[in-house]
């Protein structure tokens, strides 16, 4: 199926997962960011076209895709006077990949449906390794209808995509999926720098261990650089820091009891004062090590 696919936000994650939309998909795509620059070089590597406002890359459009920041950047993309929303024709689908609360989803997701237009939240999770090879696992919440649609699309960049439920459920799945991460990053870590004063090697206990119950992807992919106390790698720590946050929020009203996600959030917050901000969450170990 080939569509005409609006994409808004050309990050670490938006600008190759539009990449596919284009090359795999072979979808007419045009692309916005806030900075045009970034958005002039995805068109001359990938060809498709490039819009001024939100608004302008959204006329016309079967589907609207966008990877922001957060929930501001987001309401802003899509509600602004120059937004998505503003530029959207009726019957069009909306699909967003930022990580963001499960609030706003609703609230996007309502202000869609009143406008005449159908709104998917997708959180993905993969991170950059991911988008740029087009195997993103997308956790959805919407109408089955509209994501029967949108799948289609969204295959260009992923191996698994799922409906979890009614709008807001993409969202609340992604915050389930950074909480699992925090506690497999977390003890990976003090597993590795146990190992190390122990003196064991590394290389054969994870040839090890991994082939048991201790294995994780985490383990797999980042063992050697967490060892080797590097973390130029994956997913920055402040917007970790993000997603624990929302994470902690939606916690806080549905009264569910996230302990060790809270503490990993502050053992974060330590990484951030080291002067870790941009390094992968693998830098627990940091904090360990010192």
């Amino acid at each position: 199926m080939l569509a005409k696919v609006a994409f808004v936000g050309l990050g670490v994650m938006g600008y190759p997962m539009a990449g596919h939309l284009k090359t795999k998909g072979g979808h007419n795509v045009t692309v916005y960011n806030r900075t045009a620059a970034k958005a002039d070089k995805w068109v001359a590597q990938f060809g498709g076209k490039s819009a001024p406002t939100p608004r302008e890359a959204a006329e016309g459009q079967d589907f609207v895709m966008a990877c922001v920041g957060n929930d501001n950047d987001l309401r802003e993309v899509m509600l602004g006077k120059d937004g998505v929303f503003a530029g959207t024709r009726k019957g069009a689908i909306i699909v967003d990949h930022t990580t963001a609360s499960a609030e706003i989803a609703r609230e996007l997701h309502a202000e869609a449906k009143a406008r005449g237009f159908d709104f998917i939240d997708a959180p993905v999770s993969g991170g950059q390794a991911g988008a740029e090879n087009g195997v993103l696992t997308v956790m959805c919440g919407g109408e089955a209808e509209p994501f029967s649609r949108a799948e289609k699309v969204i295959a260009a960049y992923a191996r698994a995509c799922n409906l979890m439920g009614t709008p807001g459920s993409g969202q609340l799945a992604k915050m389930v999926n950074q909480i699992c991460i925090a506690g497999v990053v977390q003890g990976l870590a003090e597993a590795l720098h146990f190992a190390q004063k122990a003196e064991l090697d590394i290389e054969k206990l994870v040839a090890t261990i991994s082939k048991g119950a201790a294995q994780s992807w985490q383990m797999e992919n980042r063992y050697k650089t967490m060892a080797a106390g590097k973390f130029d790698f994956g997913f920055a720590v402040d917007w970790m820091r993000k997603d624990l946050a929302i994470c902690l929020a939606e916690a806080r009203r549905n009264g569910a009891s996230l302990p060790l996600t809270g503490l990993v959030d502050q053992f974060y917050a330590q990484v951030q004062k080291m002067g870790g901000r941009r390094w992968d969450t693998s830098s627990l170990i940091a904090l360990l090590q010192r």
